[in-house]
């Protein structure tokens, strides 16, 4: 006979003390009727039912506040916040600092007289990446992250020339060239920390609180360390100067394209991030292999690359599964030796400076272009060497709040770093710095192929075709060149999915010629009000606000030329084709008439965009009568 047992009513939703004193008295009551019977404040029974009842809240309260702060819409306290957002992929930063343009000017001597006379190129310098400006009256210091090339000049990166000094038969005797560099505030430190022996996953501890950017990190054999995202990633991108001796094919374009970007290995790789009291963390990796990563454990990312300044991977190796032991497939282990660290120091709201105040250079180092140059001439140039910001220092801010590490956290872990969809592709083009090539415009569509069976023509899932464009030294549009399009193709690499293959190509260039007629209102001077609608058109019609595919709405300019103040009826507005390579234009001949429906003139099926190349001779009105 087995034993009787009574189900018991539990309740699992009382968490607070009076609950759970008044559900133990009313348990006592039912199970225990004739063990418990007193229940009054002094009573044996209710120290043990008032002990128990303070203890299930206590650990309710803990219990509840362990849940919550484990959730990031949720928790309270800065840590937790910050290391849910870490395991996010999201970088908490101690402070943010403000950055600016600078103005960065330099005179050169001349080179010629009368109507050929020109700045000396050879005496323009490179100003290297460090450049550190004082603003006078904060004592704030701002500092370039990168290079000055006075010789480079594109439409993204100019640099504007001027007569500065003439000499007594009025022929030009130097000029001021004037560049522009973008600096962030924060004054340079350095912090060395001593290894011994390798330890798997070793951390060092800046002590700073305000560690902007970590600049440089060296070992004592002068080898260099990378910061990555993440240790799994073994490679970088590294820029080299685009010359003859680092590649002859692509030194032709070094005017338009200064610099290569390449993809390179590394197994001296550090990840950082922003510990709880505002301090910052670097970590390294767990081996100390002398193989490449894939040759022990192998890398689904590179496996088969032969990426410079790296061995090729074999794939004759068999895996032991006991050399995970000292892989170097999260990056080196630093060991006996000792760790310089540079690093960048400031940030906040102070650091907001007005236009005007950066004026004091505190560091400069300068790089030669050209040999056998004489040295009181060069010395010249360097001691010429001023800045000024002609608009203010901002983005400066204090260390995020909690509510901003949260927010911020959710809107990065929904981006992953990643080129996904067409919108992200665009963006990342855009976003290749100026010094690997300018892309003006860009425009991905799918890849499309013939079908083998079929005959017709089907979208290829596993490749994507992006348009690109670049501008010219006078901001119009022309096809990148061959470096461009190489470095994009390296720099989307580290963004793109696995399964994408991405063919780069040139976009097309439509350039057009606008004629219109408009009728002016009475008493107003015709000229002038055509002069106003000449002016117009060109503000419509430049090439920042255009995209590839975009249509042009003729009904939409007819309107804008209406609201202009003189105007009472646009009698006539026609688009048409300008495609004489010989005068300068693309070669791209488009049929507008066919083109146009509905007073809307519609792209082609392959990308391209319209553009008025010479607004000044494109752009022609007249002013008739009834």
């Amino acid at each position: 006979m087995g034993i009787q047992t009574t189900k018991k009513d539990l309740r699992y939703l009382n968490k607070d003390f009076s609950n759970y004193r008044e559900k133990l008295i009313d348990y006592s009551k039912t199970y225990f009727p004739d063990t418990f019977t007193d229940f009054n404040e002094t009573s044996p029974a209710m120290v043990f039912i008032e002990m128990a009842s303070y203890v299930g809240d206590v650990l309710s309260y803990y219990l509840d506040n362990q849940l919550r702060e484990s959730l990031l819409t949720e928790a309270q306290e800065r840590s937790n916040v910050m290391s849910i957002a870490r395991g996010m992929g999201y970088k908490t930063p101690p402070s943010i600092a403000s950055s600016c343009t600078l103005d960065v000017y330099l005179l050169v001597p001349s080179l010629g007289t009368g109507v050929s006379a020109a700045p000396d190129w050879r005496y323009a310098p490179t100003v290297d990446s460090g450049l550190r400006a004082t603003a006078a009256k904060s004592s704030t210091e701002f500092f370039s992250l990168s290079p000055i090339d006075f010789q480079y000049s594109s439409s993204m990166d100019p640099t504007d020339v001027s007569v500065y000094k003439i000499d007594t038969n009025g022929n030009p005797e130097s000029y001021l060239l004037k560049k522009q560099v973008t600096v962030q505030s924060g004054k340079e430190r350095e912090f060395k920390y001593e290894f011994g022996s390798p330890k798997k996953f070793d951390k060092l501890k800046i002590p700073a609180q305000d560690v902007v950017e970590v600049l440089d990190v060296r070992d004592s054999d002068n080898n260099k360390w990378y910061e990555v995202d993440y240790l799994a990633q073994n490679t970088i991108f590294e820029d080299v100067r685009n010359t003859s001796i680092e590649d002859s094919e692509f030194a032709q374009y070094s005017s338009q394209t200064p610099y290569l970007l390449k993809l390179r290995r590394t197994g001296r790789r550090f990840t950082k991030h922003t510990l709880p009291d505002m301090t910052t963390e670097i970590s390294f990796g767990a081996g100390n292999s002398g193989n490449a990563d894939e040759l022990i454990v192998p890398n689904p990312d590179n496996v088969g690359m032969s990426l410079p300044y790296g061995n090729t991977t074999t794939m004759d190796n068999a895996w032991d599964p006991s050399n995970t032991m000292f892989t170097r497939a999260y990056g080196q282990a630093p060991g006996n030796t000792t760790l310089t660290i540079r690093y960048l120091c400031g940030g906040g709201i102070q650091s907001n400076v007005k236009a005007g105040q950066i004026t004091d250079v505190s560091y400069v180092n300068f790089t030669k272009d050209a040999d056998g140059l004489s040295n009181a001439t060069f010395q010249f140039v360097q001691d010429s060497l001023a800045v000024s910001n002609p608009e203010p220092a901002t983005g400066g801010k204090s260390k995020e709040t909690v509510e901003e590490i949260r927010h911020n956290a959710i809107a990065f872990y929904a981006s992953q770093q990643r080129a996904v969809t067409r919108e992200d592709y665009i963006i990342r083009s855009y976003t290749m710095p100026p010094r690997f090539g300018n892309i003006a415009k860009a425009y991905i569509i799918q890849d499309e192929q013939e079908n083998i069976k079929s005959g017709k023509i089907v979208q290829n899932p596993l490749a994507l075709n992006l348009y690109v464009l670049a501008y010219n030294k006078d901001k119009q549009l022309t096809n990148a060149n061959t470096v461009t399009k190489e470095n994009l193709r390296n720099y989307l690499s580290m963004y793109r999915m696995l399964t994408d293959a991405v063919n780069i190509k040139n976009g097309f260039i439509v350039n057009l010629g606008i004629d219109f007629s408009i009728i002016p209102l009475p008493g107003y001077q015709g000229k002038a009000v055509l002069l106003k609608c000449i002016a117009r058109l060109k503000q419509i019609f430049k090439i920042d606000q255009w995209q590839m595919n975009e249509p042009i709405i003729l009904g939409n300019v007819a309107t804008e030329l209406d609201k202009i103040e003189g105007v009472q009826t646009v009698v006539e507005l026609s688009v048409h084709c300008k495609h004489d390579k010989a005068s300068g234009y693309s070669g791209n001949y488009y049929d507008i008439q066919s083109a146009t429906k509905n007073k809307i003139i519609y792209p082609s099926q392959d990308p391209c965009i319209f553009e008025i190349k010479y607004p000044q001779s494109d752009i022609r009105g007249k002013v008739v009568t009834f």
